[in-house]
């Protein structure tokens, strides 16, 4: 289905005149992955820096909500949800290279789950769907990215992030090109 069968006529044309900065935006992003993938112990540091900032964040947000709860029980709660966020985001920042293997294993775990999540739903879907193989092996990829993640843990976790990060980074360069080039064609 092309793009123009999906947005309305005005739509595309306020778009198609600005696919340019698509691409441009898409090149900037993918140039942004390669100089990640160029060093990786970088972009990992950068990711860890990027969690502790919004942990930092949303924990200074729940400590003001706290203070907007009438009991004492839930402001308390709140409260001390709040420091523990603000106390691990700044963890973050003093120990980068343990905040990293944390996040890393706590990646890989999440992998095994969706992975095994997926072939279960797949397998149980098998009489429903048509393309149920499909979501089977999407399960099994998964599956084997979080086992060779968990396989190199702890030693792994100084590159795993920043080789995540420069992959969604060139990932989202080609998509932004891609939909850049697609209204101009449009």
């Amino acid at each position: 289905m092309a793009l123009s069968d999906q947005l309305p006529r005005g739509e595309i044309g306020q778009m198609r005149s600005k696919w340019g900065w698509f691409v441009a935006l898409g090149v900037a992003v993918m140039a942004l992955g390669v100089i990640a993938a160029g060093n990786l112990m970088i972009a990992t540091a950068a990711s860890v820096f990027f969690v502790g900032s919004l942990m930092i964040v949303a924990g200074v947000i729940e400590i003001i909500h706290a203070f907007g709860v009438k009991t004492w029980g839930s402001f308390f709660l709140w409260l001390l949800g709040g420091i523990l966020y603000v106390v691990a985001g700044y963890l973050a920042f003093i120990n980068p290279l343990l905040a990293s293997a944390i996040l890393t294993l706590f990646l890989a775990a999440s992998l095994v789950a969706s992975g095994l999540m997926r072939i279960w739903m797949g397998i149980k879907g098998r009489q429903v769907l048509g393309s149920w193989g499909w979501i089977v092996a999407a399960g099994v990829v998964t599956l084997l990215a979080g086992l060779i993640i968990a396989a190199g843990w702890p030693v792994n976790s100084l590159i795993v992030l920043g080789a995540f990060l420069a992959i969604d980074l060139i990932f989202q360069g080609a998509s932004y090109i891609a939909f850049g080039l697609g209204l101009r064609n449009a």
